[in-house]
């Protein structure tokens, strides 16, 4: 309950002062009060009773009970009213008490009018943003579908692309062939022509000589005929001296033409090898296809070049050093914080990416970009030879790092591949390292080439500048390869990768290892063989099939009976048996699997 002050009737903002009856005592009459009752409406309230006690109590002088209401004051003794204004005073209490305590029905409804439009402002509201959410999803969707299908439009436009670009090569591939015998077999042809040329020359030589001869001899018949008995014998020593001489010629004759042929047949093969030759460059260079001695030399170079400059350049600069060994610290502890959970891979996998790509859009300095990549290689070829020749399992977290690095860090392809080539050497192609032929006693210069060549292939020295033990090399190669053959397995997402982290270069790996006969008589390449069949597993059999069980086939022959009497892939070591052993289960399980 409250009491306020009514509202003047007048619409206007200025209060009218109305006269006030004396017996009031300043407050308006009960007329006043219930004529301004009628306009309250258009005035606040209060839902709360405990609020609009406060508010009565606060804006007027009404109390909330009669306890509280304070006594009258004593009379003076000069007080000199009377009766009649003692009882006004009186009629005027009980007024007011009977206002406060009057409950307005119009101001319930009021208050109620008011709380029901506001629920159903709110229910409209509610409604219109649920149909707003739901225009909002509704075009969404329509949009993700309009952008799968131009994206899967695009896909086989690109597709299609492809395939016009690979029918075009292989036509032009078969032309090439085609231009090529037609080209071999007109050169067989001129080569047979003329040897059919000569031969006729010398048989009409030999049949004129022939008819010579026997004119001769018809002739000196006749004269023998007509000459004494006694000349007989000497024409017939004669006769028999010259058919001896004439033997002797035509045996001369016959090896000249003999030899000629020799040289003749000597010059048809050279040409046949040349074009050969030529064929099989033309081919390697419409396929792509390169040699081992090549990709190595293409690595190695690589390499030696991004320590020579880019390497140097960083570390002269105190800028540059500073944060290149910043980032580095970075990544180090993440590598090795590495775990087989794909939540926890895809987290250090991103955290090395924002390393190498900073988040606030500044690129880093391509020296210190590549002197970043080049640290990064050497952190995971690290925790390679650590982890992984401890436990073969923690190679599958490890290679989807580097996966996932090749598949979207720009030029950490042929960065980690070139550090590949230093730490194992020659395998990763794979390609023997010669050593440099020195002639001569100098032993010392031999033996700075025989250690260059090690260091080349991939061994590795301790403090005291002594090379590793050939078990602790061949692990250490083993579980490199290892990190290597599982990022073969991956297939790309957004792009292909660098070549030398592509599927195909599983294939190239075992058919140029096969073809080496100084690799295969090394006791880590069954090593390498039995850690590449088994990273591939059954998975080689689904890609190549037929071909790939030959090529199982092929290299079982090599670990059980060896391509040559008494050569065995690996030679005759301890390491090399049990590798072999391996080798021949794994090619077992692979092809009865």
């Amino acid at each position: 309950m409250r009491f306020r002050a009514p509202r003047s009737v007048s619409p206007s903002p200025v209060r009218l002062r109305k006269p006030r009856h004396s017996s009031t005592f300043g407050l308006q009459s009960d007329s006043d009060a219930y004529s301004s009752s009628d306009n309250g409406s258009e005035s606040d309230y209060v839902s709360d009773s405990d609020e609009s006690v406060v508010s009565s109590s606060s804006d007027s002088f009404c109390y909330a009970s009669e306890s509280e209401v304070p006594k009258p004051q004593p009379r003076a003794t000069h007080d000199t009213r009377n009766l009649e204004e003692q009882r006004e005073i009186e009629d005027t209490v009980a007024a007011i008490r009977l206002r406060t305590r009057h409950h307005d029905p119009y101001e319930d409804w009021e208050r109620q009018t008011r709380l029901d439009a506001f629920h159903t402002a709110r229910k409209d509201l509610n409604s219109d943003q649920k149909r707003f959410h739901d225009a909002q999803d509704r075009g969404r969707t329509a949009e993700m579908e309009r952008r799968a299908a131009r994206y899967a439009h695009q896909v086989q436009e690109i597709e299609m692309h492809f395939e016009r670009l690979r029918l075009k090569a292989k036509q032009e591939e078969d032309q090439l062939m085609k231009d090529l015998k037609a080209r071999q077999t007109k050169i067989w042809e001129g080569i047979e022509g003329v040897i059919k040329a000569e031969e006729e020359k010398l048989r009409a030589k030999l049949a004129e000589e022939a008819r010579q001869r026997e004119e001769e001899e018809r002739k000196r018949d006749q004269k023998r005929k007509e000459e004494e008995e006694a000349r007989k014998a000497k024409e017939e020593k004669e006769a028999a001296e010259k058919r001896a001489r004439e033997e002797e010629a035509r045996e001369a004759e016959e090896e000249i033409r003999r030899q000629k042929e020799q040289e003749e047949e000597a010059a048809r093969l050279r040409r046949a090898q040349e074009l050969e030759e030529v064929q099989q460059q033309e081919i390697r260079r419409i396929v792509g296809m390169t040699t081992a001695e090549a990709d190595w030399k293409l690595y190695h170079d690589l390499l030696e070049a991004t320590k020579r400059d880019t390497m140097k350049t960083v570390k002269a600069d105190q800028g540059g050093k500073s944060l290149w060994s910043k980032g580095r610290r970075e990544i180090t502890p993440k590598i090795g914080q590495l775990t087989s959970d794909p939540g926890e891979i895809n987290r250090i996998s991103l955290d090395i990416y924002y390393i190498l790509n900073p988040r606030n859009g500044n690129p880093l300095h391509p020296a210190i970009y590549k002197a970043l990549l080049y640290s990064l290689s050497k952190a995971i070829i690290l925790q390679a030879e650590t982890e992984v020749t401890a436990e073969k399992n923690s190679a599958r977290p490890l290679a989807t790092v580097a996966f996932n690095l090749l598949e979207t860090v720009k030029d950490f392809g042929e960065v980690f591949f070139s550090k590949l080539v230093q730490r194992a050497g020659g395998w990763p192609v794979p390609y023997l390292v010669a050593s440099d032929n020195y002639s001569g006693p100098d032993q010392a210069r031999k033996k700075a080439a025989e250690r260059t060549r090690k260091l080349a292939m991939g061994f590795r020295e301790d403090g005291d500048s002594e090379m590793e033990t050939l078990d602790v090399y061949i692990t250490r190669i083993s579980g490199i390869m290892r990190i290597y053959f599982n990022i073969l397995k991956f297939t790309p997402n957004q792009q292909p990768l660098h070549s030398a982290f592509q599927l195909p270069r599983f294939w190239t790996w075992l058919t140029r290892l096969l073809r080496n006969k100084q690799l295969l008589e090394l006791p880590v390449t069954p090593n390498l063989i039995y850690t590449a069949l088994d990273v591939m597993d059954i998975d080689g059999r689904k890609i190549w099939g037929r071909q790939y069980n030959k090529l199982l086939e092929l290299i079982y022959e090599g670990v059980t009976v060896g391509y040559e009497p008494g050569k065995l892939i690996g030679g005759t070591s301890p390491e090399a048996n049990s590798a072999r052993s391996r080798v021949r289960m794994t090619v077992e399980r692979v092809l009865s699997g």
